[in-house]
């Protein structure tokens, strides 16, 4: 890929949320860049904060939740000092759209999909309903609705998961966005279903030129999508790298839990690897490492001081002490020691599969 400006910085952004008379901190010191034209992947497992990292792109934080510190800047436009939905909608949808993984809590169940449609388009691009039901007819035939002309005045119930989840990323190009955030857009579909979806996005994102932002807790779906992938716990980026170095020369314990983790990787008659314990909770204070309690490669540093962010590469980064020069050389876990291997023949034995079917 060809070396591209930032369409989006962040810098030292913490995110804090008044609960319960207290403020916790759900976003610790994050900074990153996103790159026009690019896909960056988000991964981690539920509560790691990628939900809400996302959100202050789009100013859809919950009422008690706020940004404590830090900036988002999109196109050099300090995004964290809009405070009114007025201000929000020039970049919400129109600049910055975002699916979401649950289609049915995206589209109003009393309103046809075309009419659905229809309204972005009138709204974001200033059509009259005419040209506006002509363009939304197109969007859905170009996202894979078949006979879509009929279908336009068709209700959401009548349409499958698959077909609704086609829907939301229609009316999000109806926006014709910079950015497209994805917010585990495949987690309720079956796993043809997912292929089809990432097939679509990718061809779309072609199309479109728009850039990328696809969240989710599964490594293996962001796969063949991510150029750049962002592993993040306990709301820090804890690796970021391309999607290269991530999944064949990681450096953190938990990506290699991550990577351990992935189905794809299960042999016959062999128990699912999985990662021992949870998440820490947000209303505990943490000392050190937030993974040091569930990381088997954890020293005692880990428990008395968080690590800095140690460069690998200048495309790679990662926050552990294992990359410390006074740290002990450790192995991956065997399960990924191979990955390349494992990948290659994964990839072969699903077309061999496509070629007989």
């Amino acid at each position: 890929m060809a070396q591209e400006e930032n369409i989006l910085e962040v810098r030292n952004l913490n995110v804090s949320f008044r609960v319960r008379g207290s403020e916790i901190e759900a976003i610790h010191d994050i900074s990153l860049d996103l790159k026009k034209h690019e896909t960056l992947a988000i991964v981690g497992e539920s509560g790691s904060g990628k939900s809400v990292l996302i959100k202050t792109f789009t100013g859809m934080l919950e009422q008690n939740g706020r940004i404590s510190h830090g900036t988002v800047s999109y196109k050099n436009q300090r995004l964290n000092e809009l405070k009114t939905n007025k201000q929000w909608d020039k970049i919400r949808g129109k600049e910055i759209a975002t699916i979401f993984q649950d289609p049915m809590t995206s589209l109003d169940p009393i309103h046809t999909i075309g009419s659905q449609i229809s309204e972005v388009i009138i709204k974001h691009q200033g059509k009259s309903k005419k040209e506006a039901k002509k363009l939304a007819i197109e969007l859905m035939e170009r996202t894979g609705i078949p006979n879509a002309a009929q279908r336009y005045n068709e209700y959401p119930f009548e349409y499958s998961g698959g077909m609704r989840q086609r829907i939301v990323i229609a009316i999000a190009l109806a926006c014709r966005p910079e950015i497209l955030v994805c917010d585990e857009p495949t987690t309720a579909l079956d796993v043809t279903i997912q292929a089809q979806i990432l097939d679509l996005i990718k061809e779309l994102q072609q199309e479109y030129h728009f850039t990328i932002i696809f969240i989710t807790h599964d490594l293996g779906v962001v796969a063949s999508i991510a150029d750049r992938i962002a592993v993040m716990y306990s709301g820090k980026i804890v690796e970021i790298g391309t999607s290269e170095e991530i999944f064949y020369d990681s450096r953190h314990p938990y990506t290699w839990s991550l990577l351990s983790s992935l189905p794809q990787l299960a042999k016959k008659g062999e128990e699912l690897k999985s990662i021992p314990g949870t998440p820490p909770s947000l209303y505990k204070k943490i000392v050190g490492d937030a993974f040091a309690p569930r990381n088997s490669y954890a020293m005692s540093v880990d428990f008395k001081a968080d690590p800095p962010m140690f460069k690998v590469t200048d495309t790679h980064y990662a926050k552990t002490w294992l990359l410390d020069q006074r740290a002990p050389q450790v192995e991956k876990p065997e399960q990924i020691l191979n990955l390349h291997q494992h990948m290659l023949e994964m990839s072969a034995d699903d077309f061999t599969k496509e070629e007989t079917v």
